[in-house]
């Protein structure tokens, strides 16, 4: 059996590798995603006082650390049963929808986007964001640029830093903005909405025009009918902070909607013995494998799972844009895993549209930016939307406010079952009858891609040395090639 290995694989965060088995005749007999990378992350915070996980946990990852900050925050809220101000859950949301605002436009841009921009089959040197720059024209490459800055701004004068913040804090957060800090980041906002809606003009010209891309996206082959969860408020709308975890099942009904300290009720993790990262599974179906349909079990999150497990978006732009993808694919929920493109460029204009919302709310310069616990803290679970999907912190403490325990399920954790498949169905679309070549291996890197994955975060890194690659192993398990 020949063995295919892509290693490094490129344009995402953290390390790993693609094995591909190919079997006599040349196909694809299975796939695997492996991250061996150590997961440590969870232990060393034992002991530590619970007042810095925001701040230590945020050190999981540099490019979603406001995910980690307050998935933490929220953990401590609930250990100490405090809840936030009106205020601070306010500048809390502020920040968290321009962390989403920098971190989609750094995918569509810099990682998953160059593939349909540039084309699957360009030059490697030629697909990332050097490779669009040349394609859209420089004056685009600024407005990229300006606008991610203007995420990270906003973070920074919320937060107190541009990457690792430090504001969260049990009960609210550190300090209130000024009222002139609000018009800067109203001002900022704005512009950031403007960008989101050329963002989704250059994704409808480029990519959803072209019949060619659309045939990739829209393959029936490399489809998965699989659950989908993500947090959502009363009304069953996208909440990328605060809710409910509501799953829906393959065809799109309500599977069941829980409070997030009721997680370990519904999900399990699977231990693989080729990764370091875990397949969480919906407990009721039990570990089946990594199969799709009714009685999988394995689930999605990110911003495809999220729209599909929602009833769309509070700001109107984005809700018009949700429904026009769901119009175009002609099916909800979508199992298509390439959308996963449309339905981040459908975020970021919605956290666009929240960040106009909450900065021009003369409220959100209000003092009281924190209740003070005052109970002896016990354990607590924090959710919310990681950018790659549903992240959850959950903390046993000591009376002295030290940590006991941890556990962490981070978005690409959830992700991996789905990752895993995605990545075997697009090796057995494109490896046929030992037909390789870099562009076809390409497209099997853009279905892992599609996800966002930080593997990282994942696997909770220590030593981060390790490198992401792809081999090829024949039938008799020789090395047939590596990239």
């Amino acid at each position: 059996m020949e063995k295919i290995s892509i290693d490094p694989i490129t344009r995402l965060e953290g390390h790993g590798k693609i094995e591909i088995f190919l079997n006599e005749n040349g196909n694809v007999e299975n796939a695997y995603l492996q991250v061996p990378e150590l997961r440590g992350f969870e232990k060393f915070c034992e002991g530590r006082k619970a007042e810095d996980m925001p701040q230590l946990t945020s050190r999981i990852c540099g490019v979603c650390p406001v995910s980690h900050h307050f998935a933490s925050t929220k953990a401590l809220d609930s250990a100490f049963n405090v809840k936030p101000t009106e205020t601070a859950k306010k500048l809390r949301e502020l920040m968290y929808v321009s962390y989403f605002i920098y971190d989609h436009i750094l995918h569509f841009y810099f990682l998953g986007g160059p593939d349909f921009v540039v084309g699957p089959d360009a030059e490697p040197k030629k697909r990332n964001i050097f490779g669009v720059i040349e394609k859209v024209g420089l004056d685009l490459a600024k407005e990229v640029i300006k606008h991610r800055a203007y995420g990270q701004k906003m973070t920074e004068i919320l937060g107190g830093k541009p990457t690792h913040p430090v504001c969260g804090l049990p009960g609210g957060v550190s300090k209130a903005i000024s009222d002139g800090e609000r018009k800067e980041i109203e001002e900022m906002a704005n512009s950031s909405l403007e960008f989101a809606k050329l963002s989704l003009q250059i994704l409808h010209d480029t990519v959803l025009s072209n019949k060619d891309y659309m045939d990739l996206i829209t393959d029936p082959d490399t489809a998965l009918k699989l659950h989908n969860m993500g947090l959502v408020d009363e009304n069953n709308k996208i909440n990328f902070y605060d809710g409910k975890v509501r799953v829906t099942d393959p065809e799109g009904k309500e599977f069941v909607k829980f409070n997030p300290e009721d997680y370990l009720d519904h999900i399990a993790e699977h231990v693989l013995e080729w990764s370091y990262v875990k397949v969480p599974y919906l407990k009721k179906f039990g570990w089946n494998g990594l199969i799709d349909g009714e009685e999988s079990g394995i689930y999605r999150v990110g911003p495809l799972g999220r729209l599909n497990a929602s009833e769309g978006f509070t700001t109107p732009l984005a809700h018009e844009e949700y429904e026009r993808m769901y119009e175009t694919f002609g099916t909800k929920p979508v199992h298509n895993t390439l959308a996963y493109h449309w339905a981040r460029l459908i975020e970021l204009l919605h956290a666009a549209e929240r960040a106009v919302e909450l900065s021009s709310d003369p409220k959100i310069v209000s003092d009281d930016v924190r209740n003070i616990p005052s109970e002896k803290p016990g354990r607590g679970v924090g959710i919310v939307e990681a950018a790659r999907g549903t992240l959850i912190h959950d903390y046993e403490l000591t009376e002295d406010a030290l940590i006991k325990k941890v556990n962490l399920i981070v978005a690409t954790t959830n992700n991996k079952g789905a990752i895993c498949m995605s990545i075997r169905n697009a090796a057995k679309k494109f490896i046929q009858n030992n037909n390789i070549n870099e562009g076809l291996l390409n497209r099997i890197e853009m279905f892992f891609r599609a996800y966002d994955p930080c593997f990282a975060c994942a696997s909770h890194n220590l030593p981060g040395k390790l490198p992401f690659n792809v081999k090829i192993y024949d039938a008799r398990r020789n090395i047939f090639c590596i990239l």
